[in-house]
């Protein structure tokens, strides 16, 4: 099993594969408090073209074949642990609703997981905080744990970093202002 821990603004990190997955992480999961914030899975390209809508996926940047069976895996690395995350939000981009669709069967639309490139900078500070908020507050009541389908543009103001497609960060706020990355996760193993 490949497992490997270093330090990390005074929390641990665990590095860990999908099909090596070290025992903490699902344990992790199942004590709640957490969420995980994924980045979508591949859509080749970068950024939409001039002219997207949010309301018709054909004028944005998709999932391919490849994109589409890596959504699936997600789904199937919590499956096959027997983890379900009690809600799973996604940005209203056609490319985080597919992925969080094929994944975990549906998702709730939450704008303030909508990528900020494209759309008023005005909106970005409002949905930092909406976030940190809310994950504060799941880590404060150890409710049971979220995934969140979103860009890396939003992993990186909510974390202080992204992934790489289809991966995503499990994070904890002990306040609204320390958000902490507590492990870095993807399906690929």
């Amino acid at each position: 099993m490949l497992k490997r821990r270093t330090a990390l603004a005074g929390s641990a990190l665990w590095l860990w594969q999908g099909a090596s997955a070290s025992p903490e992480v699902p344990a992790l999961l199942r004590a709640g408090g957490c969420v995980v914030v994924i980045r979508h899975a591949l859509a080749p390209g970068t950024f939409d073209p001039p002219g997207f809508r949010l309301d018709d996926c054909s004028t944005q940047r998709n999932l391919n074949d490849v994109g589409r069976e890596q959504a699936r895996r997600m789904g199937a690395w919590f499956d096959r642990r027997g983890l379900r995350p009690a809600r799973v939000r996604s940005s209203p981009w056609c490319r985080c609703l597919d992925t969080a669709r094929l994944a975990f069967g549906d998702a709730e639309v939450w704008p303030a997981l909508g990528s900020p490139v494209g759309r008023t900078e005005a909106t970005t500070a409002e949905a930092r905080q909406a976030l940190r908020q809310a994950v504060h507050e799941l880590t404060r009541s150890k409710a049971p744990f979220e995934v969140w389908i979103t860009h890396m543009f939003v992993q990186q103001a909510l974390a202080g970093e992204g992934t790489g497609v289809g991966d995503g960060l499990l994070v904890q706020a002990p306040a609204p202002s320390q958000v902490q990355i507590r492990a870095r996760w993807t399906a690929d193993g």
